[in-house]
């Protein structure tokens, strides 16, 4: 009988705390207590639209890299300041640079993280065009009358052994 009340305490612990008032965002095994669902939502979007410097390619719910966990604390206060978003965000780039961005501003100094792969890229093309075009020439010029002396010499021999 105890361990039946014992089952229906914790039920009804597990129900309490799973409608309580206050929502919370828990990320690497802090927690994060935010007054409403829309403050966690607001919490994790912003942790996943930023990304990791040291991780490069993790956004900042992702990484497991201590300037993540710092930078998701920094997000967290500044939630609680009242800072809207974009000052949020202002704050980590004034702070880590553009990187931060997954999707960086287009100005002077993000044009090579915009452009750079497209510049890369033709600079590619443009040198595969020049070998072609090399390799084209090359195969295009008359035979010499060296080479063409020994084509023959090449063509009378093995005309000579299939025989």
């Amino acid at each position: 009988m105890t361990s039946m009340k014992s089952l229906l305490a914790a039920f009804l612990l597990a129900l309490t705390s799973l409608f309580s008032l206050s929502a919370s965002a828990v990320v690497e095994g802090y927690k994060y207590q935010f007054d409403s669902e829309e403050e966690v939502q607001r919490f994790n979007g912003l942790a996943e639209v930023l990304r990791c410097p040291k991780c490069q390619n993790q956004n900042l719910a992702d990484s497991n890299a201590p300037v993540a966990s710092d930078m998701r604390e920094k997000v967290y206060e500044l939630m609680l300041e009242g800072q809207s978003d974009d000052q949020i965000v202002d704050y980590l780039v004034a702070r880590y640079g553009d990187f931060v961005h997954y999707k960086p501003p287009v100005r002077a100094e993000t044009w090579l993280l915009w452009f750079g792969p497209l510049i890369a890229f033709l600079i590619g093309l443009l040198v595969l065009r020049q070998l072609r075009r090399k390799q084209t020439v090359e195969q295009a010029q008359p035979l010499t009358e060296a080479e063409r002396a020994q084509l023959e010499r090449m063509k009378s021999g093995a005309d000579s052994s299939s025989n």
